[in-house]
């Protein structure tokens, strides 16, 4: 038994030592590293390689999954009360949103934060020194009426108008001509920029509709309708205008009458 077991050991011992020659490994160490076996070399031919292509596109695995069908059977997982439950309000029917079964709702638990008005406005800033840019452009007429469908038209602002423009002075000392303006809203500086060339600003109310007429008359006419008359503004806004907008958009300015001439001359008295 023991002579056995060493002439196992001594054969195992010889063959780990002397691979046959026909292994790959068989090779001495040096032609190991530098000359690697044939089938460690990676073939270039790419006439063999596969490309990707449109018909072998595939989702991954597990990212699709099957609709669930409901009410298909007990065998389905799904049937009978489709995962509904016996009785109860939820099985029966629907519920009002956010309905927690009686306690308060998250939305009423949570509690309130900020302040937002109704009543606030958001006006398009412009400014005088654009206006100017334009002008010497040739994009603006000087000698006509500038209005906010004329500022929109030639870049001036933006598309979007939600409440009106505001007139802002920057670039106040490039007005050097009378230019006579109707905005929403003007600053102090810019009133008294252009009042100081020879020209005037007129604040004006348009609502939501009245806007509209104002930048594209031709939708009313391309559905068969009329232009809206001018809307009146609402109390809190009457101090903060000189007067209603007119429709269609004006080309010549409204001369402001004095305390004076708005006055009428009072009657001579007779003896």
């Amino acid at each position: 038994m023991l002579r056995r077991f060493s002439l196992l050991s001594a054969k195992l011992k010889t063959s780990l030592l002397s691979p046959p020659p026909s292994h790959p490994f068989c090779a001495p160490l040096s032609q190991a590293i530098f000359k690697p076996h044939q089938s460690q070399i990676v073939s270039t031919n790419f006439s063999t390689v596969s490309l990707l292509r449109l018909n072998d596109l595939r989702d991954n695995h597990g990212s699709t999954h099957k609709k669930i069908r409901k009410g298909r059977g007990i065998g389905s997982g799904k049937g009978k009360t489709a995962g509904r439950g016996h009785k109860g309000q939820k099985a029966r029917g629907t519920m009002k949103f956010g309905f927690e079964g009686g306690q308060t709702p998250l939305r009423r638990r949570l509690p309130r934060r900020g302040f937002k008005n109704a009543f606030s406005l958001t006006f398009q800033p412009c400014g005088l020194g654009k206006i100017a840019k334009l002008i010497n452009a040739g994009k603006i007429d000087s000698g006509e009426l500038i209005t906010m469908k004329t500022l929109k038209e030639t870049g001036a602002i933006g598309k979007q108008i939600k409440d009106g423009v505001r007139l802002m002075g920057r670039g106040a000392e490039e007005i050097k001509w009378p230019i006579h303006l109707e905005v929403s809203r003007v600053t102090t500086r810019a009133k008294e920029a252009v009042e100081a060339a020879g020209g005037s600003v007129r604040k004006v109310y348009y609502n939501k509709l009245g806007f509209k007429a104002l930048l594209k008359p031709e939708w009313f006419e391309k559905k068969g309708r009329l232009l809206p008359k001018a809307a009146r503004p609402p109390p809190k806004q009457q101090d903060k205008v000189d007067s209603i907008g007119r429709l269609p958009a004006p080309t010549k300015p409204i001369p402001f009458a004095t305390q004076e001439e708005s006055e009428p001359e009072a009657a001579p008295l007779v003896a």
